[in-house]
């Protein structure tokens, strides 16, 4: 299972050390499932960081080591709905073949949430909806799996 994490995520692991987010990434750091972002994601990240919470900056750095950080292609296919700033996280996500997108953008992703024949087979969840599927139990307990 390889995980592609969006901005938002990256954000709140970074910046809440407890939350769910950072877990994701702990366990996937532990071999749990793989790990990917994208440079445009991690940039996001960083800008938004830097800006709201300057000293979780670090951390996002320290956090980044499990992960394969992929680029986009811009011929790649993506749901029409999508708009052009969530077109990069997509098609990263396709390019590194990954099973799941996980953001928090409900807004953008809300409609293909949970819709892989929208999405090309990648499931897109939020960090919370794929505890959930996994039988998670908590923030900080890990799924059984």
């Amino acid at each position: 299972m390889k995980l592609f994490l969006d901005a938002n995520v990256l954000f709140t692991a970074a910046h809440n050390p407890n939350g769910k987010a950072s877990l994701l990434i702990e366990l996937g750091g532990q071999g749990l499932w793989s790990l990917a972002t994208s440079e445009y994601a991690i940039e996001e990240a960083r800008r938004n960081l830097a800006r709201k919470f300057p000293r979780s900056v670090e951390r996002l750095e320290s956090l980044l080591h499990p992960f394969e950080v992929v680029g986009h292609l811009p011929v790649l296919a993506v749901p029409p709905t999508l708009p052009d700033k969530d077109r990069p996280i997509f098609q990263a996500a396709a390019i590194c073949h990954a099973t799941h997108l996980l953001t928090g953008d409900l807004k953008d992703f809300g409609p293909l949430m949970n819709c892989r024949e929208k999405t090309s087979g990648i499931l897109i969840q939020t960090v919370g909806a794929f505890f959930d599927s996994l039988g998670g139990q908590g923030a900080r307990q890990p799924p059984k799996v």
